[in-house]
């Protein structure tokens, strides 16, 4: 004979229903949305570049069979470019409101019927996870890159219909098909841990095509991500900048790019000095779209010290507030040229009573101030015109030969009369001097102890003219280059043919 228990009062009463908070509490160990090694649940993306689950602009670039898709946020893509700002704004968007279909009942017809909080518990664990879409009153924008009909076009990405679902809205990205991984031999927290550290440190890999390289340093940019540029050839480095700068230019987006290349340029030094003494105007114009002050500066103490050389690479190519600035420090360094050159000239010695020299008074001190004003106009003025060939001249006479000689570039005079040493009218060309002077001709019957003795004073008034130049040309010796050749004491590129004197307050540069 079985027995059975007796039941109690309170068990045969009514049971009523679960609160919210028990219900929550019972439920909630059955509530799993994280994804395990191999398993079944996944999360679309929602990093860069592509934001699944928040991102509201899709861009699409295509170039030579390659394609690159991107879904970003309207938001930042304002914030970065004034192209985006307009373009999604509301008077010139084609954006289309998106979402996903409400929710409704049975009697609506939807085929989705209304399930139970109990039930959706239990049930969310076994139900696979679909692709999230953005809330109704959402708007979703597409940009695809047109190439234009023309080969000479300049291709660009253009706005275009927001593609829709077969339910309505926008299509939703659906996640990647998640392949079948092996079980772990090892549940360590410490090899996992490993594993995801080695992975996170995997270098992004740079597109091979340039067009796709671009738009994508572009955007990565903008989310803050380090641009994929040549860290080691400077001049490869040049060309992906420019491009960049040029891309970024036609999208507004100067302001956003340019100091991620001053950064990167930047760190070259060196090297970056030299490459812009071999290449002023592009680096002047390649500094200007980077908005980078060092290196348009730079640039255009090379530009300004050889001008009008590099005139014809930047007429019409740079914006006229910077030809105007070129233009504008020219005339002041050579405005600084005539003044010191003026100062040479009336350089003059006196004598021991305070008077200047004369052929009177120190005729050998005369014959010092002579010669060096007669060097200096030999190197600041160009030769007289040559004299008209006669039929019978077949060889070149000695001052033809002498005035093929090129003259010497204002850069180098001055750094020789800076220098002054016996870089000019040395020992040789003083003693050739005297000798067809009158005062120590060849008809001279003097001793040879009293020729030295005219030779040594003749040096030493000469080395005299030569501190006063030296000191008469220092402010053109200064030098606000980064670049370095071998500098002297005070400054200025000794292997340099120019000034390099230019310097620009913070008022000159264009952009502010």
């Amino acid at each position: 004979m079985v027995s059975y228990p007796q039941l109690t009062d309170h068990a045969s009463t009514t049971r009523r229903p679960a609160s919210v908070t028990s219900r929550s509490a019972t439920g909630r160990r059955h509530r799993s949305s994280r994804s395990q090694t191999g398993g079944a649940s996944f999360r679309p993306q929602n990093e860069f570049p592509n934001f699944a689950q928040t991102g509201d602009v899709e861009i699409v670039v295509n170039a030579e069979g390659q394609e690159k898709r991107y879904m970003l946020h309207r938001l930042i893509l304002a914030q970065c470019s004034g192209f985006f700002e307009a373009s999604t704004s509301e008077d010139w968007s084609r954006a289309q409101a998106q979402g996903v279909a409400p929710t409704a009942g049975p009697s609506q017809g939807s085929g989705l019927a209304k399930i139970g909080e109990e039930d959706e518990i239990e049930r969310e664990s076994d139900r696979p996870i679909l692709p999230i879409a953005l809330p109704r009153d959402r708007h979703r924008w597409r940009y695809e890159l047109d190439w234009g009909n023309k080969d000479d076009e300049v291709p660009m990405l253009v706005q275009k219909p927001a593609t829709s679902s077969l339910f309505g809205g926008d299509q939703t990205y659906r996640p990647p098909a998640t392949p079948n991984k092996p079980t772990a031999q090892s549940n360590s927290f410490f090899r996992s841990f490993t594993a995801m550290q080695s992975a996170a440190h995997i270098p992004h890999q740079a597109p091979d095509n340039d067009i796709i390289r671009d738009y994508d340093n572009l955007f990565r940019i903008f989310y803050n991500y380090s641009p994929n540029l040549d860290p080691l050839n400077i001049a490869e480095s040049y060309i992906q900048c420019k491009s960049l700068l040029n891309l970024a230019d036609m999208y507004d987006a100067l302001e956003v790019v340019g100091p991620r290349i001053d950064h990167h340029l930047l760190q070259f030094q060196s090297r970056l000095w030299k490459q812009i003494a071999k290449y002023p105007p592009s680096y002047l114009k390649l500094g200007y779209l980077a908005r980078s002050k060092v290196i348009f500066s730079e640039a255009l103490i090379h530009v300004v010290g050889q001008w009008p050389a590099g005139s014809n690479q930047l007429r019409n190519h740079v914006p006229e507030a910077v030809f105007d600035l070129i233009e504008d420090k020219a005339e002041e360094l050579a405005e600084k040229q005539l003044k010191t050159e003026g100062k040479l000239f009336r350089l003059t010695l006196t004598t021991l009573r305070g008077e200047r020299v004369t052929p009177a008074n120190s005729y050998m001190d005369w014959l010092a101030l002579s010669l060096f004003r007669q060097w200096l106009i030999e190197n600041t003025s160009p030769p007289p015109p040559l004299p008209p060939k006669t039929m019978n001249s077949n060889q070149p006479s000695p001052r033809t030969q002498q005035q093929n000689k090129p003259p010497i570039s204002p850069g180098h005079l001055y750094r020789l009369l800076f220098s002054a040493g016996p870089a000019y009218l040395p020992h040789d060309e003083l003693k050739k001097f005297l000798k067809i002077s009158k005062a120590f001709g060849a008809e001279s019957s003097g001793n040879l102890e009293y020729r030295r003795e005219e030779l040594k004073k003749f040096e030493r008034r000469m080395d005299e003219v030569k501190l006063l130049a030296k000191d008469v040309v220092k402010p053109l010796m200064k030098s606000f280059l980064e670049l370095d050749l071998g500098r002297d004491g005070a400054g200025g590129g000794v292997g340099l043919g120019y000034l390099t004197c230019t310097r620009l307050e913070e008022a000159d540069f264009p952009w502010d």
